[in-house]
């Protein structure tokens, strides 16, 4: 999956012990940014001294230590001791824990289909229509939020999972002095994204650095081209489709998609090094281009997570930025956000652990770590500007002001055709097979594994 190679690999699992070790990292009451009402009415709702909560989940290193410090303000306003634990193989861990009667009171996952699986083997308690519709009312684009947090489980359907901690995927990026010399400005449509394009190659230049290739997952930065294209020229319902296979692999609209993103990436006039070394190019190495003077490539489209790959030193806003990967006017299809992220949910329903989801649903769980570093939330509720910095803000405001949201489809695919036949397909699609050739090939993968 597309997210565990951006994560850092521990090489035993770990134990955090209590959080309540540390202190709180913002006193309370004494930073206006923070919504202290919303703890002081939570702490006032909740008496569970000598409580215990064991939580299991993704993070390990600094994202640990990130976790622990907004649990911390659980453990204050509760009187329960949290124990964090993570695992290098997290996924296999938990599937172990729960088949042996063992698991944590709380599961933290970035992965629906292993969610679905816990569902529908009865291993999830549903967290109830109380849950589900605050979600709805208070994150942007609700409905999307609920429908990825509902599974089919022994009853039926229900909702299982509350989203937290999300992941975008849907930004370009680019170096505003290079625009400003060309005299460039950020697109306001899909539209002009793509005039642009071909403006910038007009002009003499390259429009755009793309990079594919990463070891055994070389593929991978093209499906979330293609699933970002396919949001901006099918309804959200036809995406939902193509991840279950409802429609097959190679219906039109796929293949539109896939088009749309040769439109960038197959012509040798709009992409560093032409057509042929884009499923080459390493894709950490692929922003280089933007950075070099004059410029080699004037826009990357890549998840927030590829700033860490910038040359030393840059100042995001100002040496480097991004915008949103506009929408169509023409499609008028919303304002639709791809990403990934975290989901929570009740492997053992306690009292202690009905509480955390409830906390999850005050604006200090999200706020605190908003403050910090690496979370972007969809939750209305919480104060933009607690975010740590100008780049964290308006990538929150991003999901805030979607009307859309949709996960990784790779990730949502079964593992052979997600992780394995549809990167194949894209390396396939840029060294010179159509979009029906290649779509066709996935098809037939799928079709062999049902």
């Amino acid at each position: 999956m597309k997210n565990w190679l951006m994560m850092s690999v521990a090489a035993v699992a770990l134990t955090a012990g209590t959080a309540s070790a540390q202190e709180l990292i913002f006193a309370p009451g004494e930073d206006d940014r923070f919504n202290w009402e919303s703890f002081e009415a939570f702490s006032e709702a909740h008496d569970l001294e000598g409580e215990s909560l064991t939580i299991f989940g993704p993070w390990r290193g600094e994202d640990q230590a990130l976790f622990e410090s907004v649990a911390a303000y659980f453990e204050e306003a509760t009187g329960v001791t949290v124990n964090y634990s993570s695992s290098e193989n997290y996924e296999q861990q938990i599937v172990i824990d729960t088949e042996a009667g063992s698991p944590p009171d709380v599961a933290i996952l970035p992965q629906p289909g292993l969610i679905a699986d816990l569902a529908s083997k009865g291993q999830l308690t549903p967290l109830g229509d109380e849950a589900r519709d605050w979600i709805n009312e208070n994150y942007a684009a609700g409905e999307s939020w609920v429908d990825l947090g509902t599974y089919e489980g022994p009853d039926g359907e229900a909702f299982y999972a509350f989203p937290y901690k999300i992941d975008l995927k849907s930004i370009v990026w680019y170096i505003p002095d290079n625009f400003a010399d060309a005299g460039y400005e950020v697109p306001e449509t899909y539209e002009d994204l793509k005039a642009l394009t071909e403006q910038i190659a007009a002009d003499g230049y390259t429009p755009w650095c793309i990079g594919l290739g990463s070891g055994g997952a070389t593929g991978w930065p093209a499906t979330d081209w293609v699933e970002d294209l396919m949001l901006r020229t099918q309804a959200p319902e036809v995406y939902d489709q193509w991840v279950t296979n409802e429609i097959p692999f190679n219906d039109p609209a796929v293949i539109g998609a896939i088009e749309e993103f040769g439109f960038f990436a197959k012509n040798n006039d709009f992409v560093q090094g032409g057509s042929q070394a884009v499923g080459s190019t390493d894709f950490r190495e692929s922003p280089n281009g933007m950075f070099a003077s004059p410029p080699e490539c004037f826009m990357h489209r890549q998840a927030s997570f590829i700033s860490s790959f910038f040359p030393e030193g840059t100042e995001l806003g100002l040496d480097a930025d991004f915008f949103y990967l506009p929408a169509s006017a023409e499609n008028d299809l919303g304002r639709p956000v791809l990403g990934a992220g975290t989901l929570a949910m009740l492997t053992r329903d306690t009292e202690a652990g009905r509480a955390f989801i409830e906390f999850l649903q005050t604006p200090i769980a999200h706020e605190v770590w908003m403050a910090q570093s690496g979370f972007l939330t969809p939750y209305t509720g919480a104060n933009l500007e607690a975010y740590a910095n100008d780049a964290l803000r308006r990538q929150g405001e991003i999901l805030t002001e979607a009307t859309t949201f949709r996960f990784d489809a790779s990730d949502l695919m079964p593992g052979a055709i997600g992780a394995g036949a549809f990167w194949t397909a894209m390396i396939d699609y840029v060294g010179g097979a159509s979009a029906e050739e290649v779509t066709t090939a996935v098809q037939n993968s799928w079709d062999s594994i049902k």
